[in-house]
């Protein structure tokens, strides 16, 4: 993951309801940067040799049962040479007691001790997971985001094309908005995308010859979420006569957003169609490819197969 973003220390303090030992006095200036944590066993065996202090060091029972059958004066030491290579900070988990060795070289070196309630494993996970997503590369896309039927559809088009309308008839039939104009998209991880909307436009959605509209006062809280994978990407164009568009489906096309590949449809726009209807089988469709059924696909084997027995 790329370093670009950061979080304030004290946030993830917040996030994880996480109870202060020591907390120097640039606390609040301390910036996380990597999504990835450390188990410093061999830190505290003395291999430093790939030491990230950069990383959250997380220390759990094998780490504490390690250092507790140490001599108080060689415990001092491994304490010493661990709080020297500058850690970003020490969670301690399970509700571990923080040795007093590790608090008076904590308490030199500036470095944060934390503790938490949670056992090491589900800590680790749930912190991982929320870093990945503060951390995570994103990039802002001309759009509108929805969600229908579970799937998250991103709507791209050029300016006037429908994508307002369309998602705004899409809240009337039940579904939820998740952002209007400008969408916000985070790659948490190599297989998938969440999109959301900037805070100063969140539930907001634009709608040409009336203004702005509070998509969650005059629908309700259920017809918006905050953040939504994105799953399909639907490109609104108007009609072009003569232009050959897919009638079958077998066309995969995909689309790149900061190294994914979506899957992507092209739409025609024109006076008479319900492009609401339309997007709700969309994403009907995509979510049934990805339970392992292919529509186009076995329409094009039982045509092949008759054509087959009449050839």
């Amino acid at each position: 993951m790329s370093a670009e973003y950061t979080i304030p220390l004290s946030k993830l303090v917040t996030e994880f309801s996480l109870e202060k030992v020591i907390t120097p006095e640039n606390f609040d200036e301390i910036l996380i940067d990597t999504p990835e944590v450390n188990r410093p066993g061999l830190a505290l065996s003395g291999f430093y040799e790939i030491f990230d202090k950069n990383r959250l060091s997380i220390i759990g029972y094998a780490e504490h049962r390690y250092l507790q059958r140490l001599d108080p004066e060689e415990r001092a030491k491994k304490i010493s040479d661990y709080i020297d290579a500058t850690p970003k900070a020490v969670i301690f988990t399970s509700e571990l007691e923080v040795f007093d060795e590790l608090k008076d070289c904590a308490q030199k070196n500036g470095t944060p001790v934390l503790r938490t309630k949670e056992t090491t494993s589900p800590f680790m996970a749930a912190l991982i997971s929320s870093l990945n997503t503060h951390l995570a590369p994103r990039v802002t896309r001309h759009g509108v985001l929805v969600e229908v039927y579970g799937e998250g559809l991103l709507i791209l088009g050029d300016s006037g094309v429908g994508k307002s309308e369309t998602a705004i008839e899409l809240v009337k039939r039940g579904h939820r908005l998740i952002a209007d104009d400008a969408v916000e998209i985070k790659r948490v991880s190599h297989k998938t995308l969440v999109g959301s909307a900037p805070e100063i436009i969140r539930h907001y959605i634009e709608l040409r010859g009336i203004g702005i509209v509070d998509v969650c006062r005059l629908f309700g809280m259920g017809a918006v979420k905050e953040t939504e994978k994105i799953d399909l990407v639907i490109n609104l164009e108007p009609w072009v006569k003569g232009k050959m568009y897919d009638r079958l489906g077998l066309d995969d096309e995909k689309i790149d957003i900061l190294g994914n590949q979506v899957s992507s449809l092209t739409i025609p726009v024109q006076p008479g169609r319900n492009l609401a209807i339309i997007l709700e089988i969309a994403a009907m469709n995509n979510r049934q490819k990805r339970m392992g059924y292919n529509t186009a696909e076995e329409f094009n084997k039982r045509l092949m197969e008759q054509m087959g027995v009449f050839g």
